[in-house]
């Protein structure tokens, strides 16, 4: 059985993006979380231990963004999924969304994301 831990709307401010606007000063970015597992023992157990840390994954995904300034936001995506899977064994796949949430576009848009799905 797959079961699903959700993040929404957690708040980064980090370099990423291609113009030198994007490269010389951090910007808002939003990022979603799914991160899959099977979660029966903590279902059944009802004990913290069974599961995985939410806030920890939350610190790794921030902090992975933050320290690789990447130019895409299909790499973001990447490196966050890849180490979301180093936080924990248990975790079989992450579907990261990082979101621009000011996109250098010359269009009215809320934002700008891209999702991508990393499995083990």
């Amino acid at each position: 059985m797959t079961d699903t831990i959700e993040v929404r709307g957690l708040s980064v401010v980090a370099i990423c993006g291609a113009l030198d606007e994007e490269r010389s000063r951090p910007q808002p970015l939003r990022l979603d979380l799914d991160v899959e597992l099977d979660a029966g023992s903590a279902a059944r157990s009802d004990e913290l231990d069974d599961t995985v840390n939410y806030a920890l994954l939350c610190d790794v995904a921030v902090s992975t963004l933050t320290e690789a300034k990447p130019v895409l936001l299909e790499a973001a995506c990447e490196l966050i999924g890849r180490a979301l899977l180093g936080v924990d064994d248990r975790v079989d796949a992450v579907t990261v969304t990082v979101a621009k949430l000011r996109p250098p576009i010359p269009h009215a848009a809320t934002s700008v994301g891209v999702r991508r799905r990393v499995a083990r």
